[in-house]
């Protein structure tokens, strides 16, 4: 590992942006040059605090930010020239009109599951291609959702056991920031199209995955519960799975032995263990419930959508910089760094 550090920008300081910046901090190799965003309440403030250096996406909104105490370091084009890489977490859709203005600084570009695979012509999940995104100029992290399908299809799968997969996701209906003025009360919302989109997602960071996904949106805002039955290539003994579960990273197990029954027990798990924000980076697998019958197998997980990408952007800084050649080594130092871990608790 090369002792220059990656110099990092991070355009839109929000849910994502937020998480990626502390992340960032805590890497051996990176240096956080600076967050930019447009907004001038308690999100952007709250960085101040945390002594990051503040920049204005938009020209026009910088007078504004300045206006109500942010000490705006400048522009965004000031940020990119300090820079090495941008990580784009802007609302969907905005991250595809900044494309050719990171271009033209000559900077390379990370964007989020919330805009197409098109964009970008490369989809990242660390396990499964890293390799593949090494000296690009831009990637896309795929969502939250897509993220948890690959680390646990590709587990399956490494150990030469996957021949089809067919899932059912339960998701949150907001992000819990926004649960005050938009949601779903009281009802559950199938998604209109069958695969819903996870599916067909995980196969542009895995062509070869035979996955099929249906999801509805229930009446909750933290984190999305998965259901899965998956076809081996054979016959297999629980046994077998379990440990191609325990050599994928980021893949954590949790037990209803251990009163952990529900998604509201993870969540107070993480805050119990002193995570920051209570956040959850890794696929919380239910061990007890895994079930193999024959060449089928059953099980569950829950993903926290706030948090789950975090590692992953991490990773693609060091596979578009070209500074670590082995996803193996990436991945292990941001789980390091971060205090990712295979086990919550002590079996």
């Amino acid at each position: 590992m090369s002792n220059k550090k990656i110099k990092v920008g991070i355009n839109g300081y929000g849910i994502i942006g937020k998480r990626v910046a502390d992340a960032v901090r805590l890497q051996p190799d990176m240096e956080l040059v600076g967050v930019s965003d447009v907004v001038s309440d308690y999100r952007i403030k709250a960085g101040i605090v945390l002594g990051l250096p503040i920049f204005a996406s938009l020209d026009n909104k910088k007078d504004e930010m300045e206006s109500s105490g942010i000490p705006v370091a400048g522009t965004l084009d000031d940020l990119l020239k300090q820079i090495d890489i941008i990580v784009d977490c802007t609302p969907k859709g905005i991250g595809a009109n900044n494309l050719e203005l990171y271009r033209k600084a000559g900077v390379k570009s990370i964007y989020q599951g919330g805009e197409e695979h098109s964009l970008t012509g490369h989809s990242f999940v660390a396990q499964a291609n890293y390799e593949t995104a090494i000296g690009l100029n831009t990637t896309r992290v795929v969502s939250c959702n897509t993220t948890s399908t690959v680390r646990t299809l590709t587990a399956i799968r490494n150990s030469g056991l996957l021949k089809k997969a067919r899932g059912v996701l339960i998701r949150r209906a907001t992000d819990p920031w926004e649960s005050d003025h938009s949601g779903i009360m009281n009802t559950v919302v199938p998604e209109p199209h069958i695969p819903s989109h996870q599916g067909p997602d995980a196969q542009t960071v895995v062509p070869e995955l035979d996955v099929i996904t249906l999801a509805a949106k229930a009446s909750h805002t933290q984190t999305h519960n998965h259901y899965w039955v998956v076809e081996l290539t054979r016959k297999a003994s629980r046994e077998e799975v379990l440990a191609a579960f325990i050599a994928a990273p980021r893949i954590s197990f949790i037990r209803i032995g251990d009163g952990i029954v529900a998604l509201n027990s993870t969540i107070e798990l993480m805050k119990d263990l002193g995570r920051p924000r209570g956040d959850m980076w890794e696929v919380a697998l239910w061990e007890d419930v895994l079930t193999v019958d024959g060449n089928e197998v059953y099980y569950t997980y829950q993903v926290y959508n706030e948090a789950i990408v975090v590692p992953e952007n991490i990773d693609a800084i060091r596979a578009l910089t070209g500074t670590i050649k082995s996803g193996k080594d990436s991945i292990r130092i941001t789980d390091e760094a971060m205090g990712i871990r295979k086990e919550f608790l002590v079996k």
